[in-house]
């Protein structure tokens, strides 16, 4: 058990930090995708319908406290001091600060639990009062069993952020399986007895687990807890200060959410649904290569400016930026082409709605993964302003474009996808703009080079895309698994390796580490005893 402690938690280099998100991400990723095919195979009737709607419902009231109280203390705003403290070596002041912010989250998340328990009836009332009366009563009852989610989400949070500190990722990494494990679980145990409510069980169970998980994570840290809030450190003062304009950041976005599915429930029955299985798919690639990379990166950003070195993170920060670029626009290519298979082959009969939302979601992939990467550049400067006043301006553009184009004699629930997409690029072309007249040094002519390069090799990436979709096309007659796996396999298989053999031929830095590995593969020789 030692053993395993220690080498689950010794310190890694920004590649196996990434490579290790990556990989557990995925596999996260697939547990919320069985999770997803699971509930709308589960609840899939026309009579069912409102219960999904309803589920949605009830998980995104809970996700707005948390994101608005507490998520801002979980990283940026908390992980730049810490850095600082263990740059400097005081690790009992870095324990302080964090004891500190775990007894206030705590007290103040669980105020919010009580609060939810107590309001929970007229909350889903107020913001989804089109459920049919037997729904409504389904999400009151699952939004007071995961009240207290957002307490163990928090307290877990904040135990991750100060494990990535020190450049250990791997608890933090399977926190997110055994939360999905959880609700899959119980949808087994609970489908033929409480119905689609037992997922509130399985929510409640899975946060629980994380937070132990998390708690175990910081086995051979050396963690002191005191149980006392120490309001006269210079750190914790300068963290709670930095914590309202993150968190009112975050709250913003929340309720960006709430406002699409207030919207989605003023149309057709199941489109709280549909959107919501459309946003699932939309987000695999955000968390697998905009926030795995963004998360593994953020430890190293604040180390090269702890040290007073501006240089070195201007040049990490624009290859890494670089790297996420290159890796984003095959995916997003992928994913526009083969939209109808990916839904097809997770969602089953909710496939056509789902596919076109999709559609319109594809750009956002693109911009909201880089803006995982971007806004880690402000909050490595301990800014947390900048980001919250343009998300100030995305939301209200992006609440105008909702009740613009999601009406029924419009775009209809895919104008919340155009919307999104539309809201993520402004977000982050006026972030870029700022950040670049910040730092003129920042962005330089080989930055640009290797970004005209990439364009002009997605172009031929595109091209190969559209070829094998034409050569595969999707039938009426296309439902068993294999022959969707195979086709969009394929289909994968070719764009990716069009997109790694053009990027060799002109050149590209990002493609080196591929191609060198391939050919030590290929060509090394092996040595004969």
């Amino acid at each position: 058990m030692n053993r395993f402690l220690k080498r689950a938690n010794s310190r890694v280099s920004f590649g196996s930090a990434a490579t290790l998100l990556f990989v557990v991400t995925l596999a996260g990723q697939f547990l919320g995708f069985l999770r997803t095919r699971l509930v709308s195979a589960n609840w899939n009737t026309t009579a069912e319908i409102g219960s999904t709607d309803a589920f949605f419902a009830a998980f995104q009231i809970p996700d707005f406290f948390y994101y608005t109280i507490a998520a801002g203390a979980l990283g940026v705003a908390f992980m730049p001091i810490l850095a600082e403290r263990l740059q400097a070596g005081d690790k009992k002041n870095l324990w302080a600060i964090t004891s500190s912010l775990l007894n206030l989250m705590a007290i103040a998340m669980a105020v919010v639990a009580v609060i939810l328990i107590i309001f929970a009836e007229p909350l889903i009332h107020t913001l989804y009062p089109k459920l049919p009366e037997a729904n409504l009563a389904e999400a009151v009852l699952m939004l007071r069993l995961i009240s207290f989610n957002p307490l163990f989400f928090t307290l877990a949070g904040i135990l991750w952020s100060a494990q990535q500190t020190f450049g250990r990722f791997f608890f933090y990494a399977i926190g997110p399986l055994i939360y999905n494990a959880a609700i899959i679980g119980s949808i087994y145990l609970f489908k033929d007895n409480i119905g689609i409510v037992g997922l509130g069980i399985g929510a409640l169970v899975g946060a629980v687990l994380q937070l132990v998980t998390a708690w175990f994570g910081l086995a051979g840290l050396k963690f002191k807890y005191s149980p006392v809030i120490v309001f006269k450190n210079h750190d914790f003062r300068h963290i709670l200060r930095q914590l309202p304009p993150r968190a009112l950041d975050q709250g913003i976005d929340q309720v960006n959410t709430i406002v699409e599915l207030n919207r989605a429930n003023n149309l057709k029955l199941g489109s709280i649904s549909n959107y919501s299985y459309a946003v699932t798919l939309m987000n695999v690639p955000i968390m697998l290569l905009g926030s795995s990379i963004a998360t593994a990166a953020f430890p190293r950003l604040n180390d090269r400016l702890a040290q007073g070195r501006p240089d070195l993170f201007r040049r990490d920060f624009l290859h890494i930026l670089r790297i996420m670029i290159w890796l984003l626009m095959p995916v997003c290519v992928v994913a526009y082409f083969a939209r109808g298979y990916l839904a097809r082959l997770i969602f089953g009969n909710l496939a056509p709605e789902v596919a076109l939302i999709f559609g319109f979601l594809v750009v956002a992939i693109f911009f909201r993964s880089i803006y995982a990467m971007i806004s880690r550049y402000f909050y490595s400067h301990k800014d947390t302003v900048t980001p919250l006043l343009v998300s100030i301006l995305a939301i209200g553009l992006n609440i105008y474009l909702a009740f613009t184009l999601a009406k029924a004699d419009s775009y209809g629930v895919s104008g919340l996808a155009l919307a999104q997409s539309i809201v993520a690029a402004t977000e982050v072309g006026v972030l870029f703009i700022v950040m670049v007249y910040r730092d003129p040094k920042l962005i330089d002519r080989y930055f640009w080079g290797g970004i005209f390069k990439i364009v002009a090799v997605t172009g031929f990436t595109l091209m190969a895309s559209f070829v094998m979709i034409s050569l595969l096309p999707l039938t009426a007659g296309d439902r068993g698994f294999m022959t969707l796996v195979t086709k969009l396999g394929l289909i994968t298989a070719v764009t990716m390796v069009v997109h790694i053999l053009v990027s060799w031929v002109f050149g590209l830095e990002e493609v080196r580490p591929i191609i060198d590995k391939t050919k030590r593969i290929i060509l090394g020789t092996i040595k004969i005893q």
